[in-house]
């Protein structure tokens, strides 16, 4: 395992997240930021009302946005964080490539988590067997067949942890992106990896019975688990102690502090409007104040 220390850990490489490097890293303080920036809801945007800019495309803002938190000194890794903990004074993160950062001062910024996967049959039968967390209702579904859908670290987490409670498990995935070691986890267990499929219809009577594939195979099972995506900032928020509101978006003050000195949090898991323009302010604020504390501490400037 390797591990780094950082001074300020940003998870999340969207807008908020590295502007948030960019500002940290020019205050000297260490700055890590740990994401996948190729995944952001970002890069398949066209902006057309960002001030300054009358028309780019999302993938370009974030490739000059790389550049810029690079040449202020922060360092980027493509790994996604699988748990975060406080340890001490400080707070440890685990990520999918078996890295373990240590810092003073963390950023979430990872946006909004919970993606729909748009099937038939999956609004229908939300809360009677299909679920977006795992984590949440592994439970009730002990000794019963049950199916994991996406290609990230999520979903291979989500299937290592129900091998421990279900009957049966499969991880559909139309190809697995995940880190090797996570994969081979996931080989390790009872689970079944179904390839090259994807989720065409979710059928059942009064809870789900079965999930019909785009190549024609129908697996039997009582619940289906969509995890599409990385580990949201909500969910570690609750790792670190911070209880976000019933919509999954933590609460910050001016400073963009959670309630949990030496966290902050920026971008669209803050709350609406869900605008690049905010994103990046509350990038700037955070990583100003984030630096400040590890700086000043609690005598942090004003």
């Amino acid at each position: 395992m390797q591990s780094i220390d950082a001074d300020v850990a940003i998870i999340g490489a969207g807008p908020a997240g590295l502007q948030s490097a960019i500002h940290a890293a020019r205050r000297k303080v260490k700055t890590v930021v740990i994401g996948r920036p190729d995944q952001g809801a970002l890069v398949k945007a066209q902006i057309e009302n960002y001030f300054g800019i009358p028309r780019i495309k999302g993938q370009k803002i974030v490739s000059i946005g790389l550049e810029q938190a690079k040449k202020a000194g922060a360092k980027i890794y493509e790994e996604d964080v699988l748990k975060a903990e406080k340890v001490g004074d400080k707070f440890v993160l685990h990520t999918d490539h078996e890295t373990e950062f240590t810092a003073k001062a963390v950023i979430l910024a990872l946006g909004i988590s919970r993606m729909r996967l748009n099937a038939e049959g999956e609004k229908e039968f939300l809360g009677r067997g299909v679920s977006y967390c795992a984590a949440c209702d592994a439970n009730f579904f002990k000794g019963k067949k049950v199916a994991v859908v996406g290609n990230d670290s999520m979903a291979a987490i989500s299937t290592v942890l129900l091998t421990n409670v279900a009957s049966d498990v499969y991880w559909v995935t139309k190809e697995p992106t995940v880190a090797p070691p996570l994969l081979e986890k996931v080989i390790a267990t009872k689970a079944q990896v179904v390839k090259a499929a994807w989720p065409k219809k979710i059928e059942g009577d009064q809870r789900v019975r079965k999930i019909m594939l785009d190549d024609g195979r129908v697996l039997d099972v009582d619940a289906v688990f969509i995890e599409l995506g990385a580990k949201g900032s909500a969910d570690l928020a609750l790792e670190l102690g911070i209880i976000p509101d019933p919509n999954g978006l933590i609460s910050v003050n001016a400073k963009m502090e959670a309630e949990v000195p030496g966290i902050y949090a920026a971008g669209d898991v803050t709350g609406r409007p869900w605008q690049l323009a905010r994103a990046v302010g509350q990038g700037c604020i955070a990583g100003t104040n984030a630096a400040n504390f590890v700086l000043y501490g609690a005598g942090e400037p004003e």
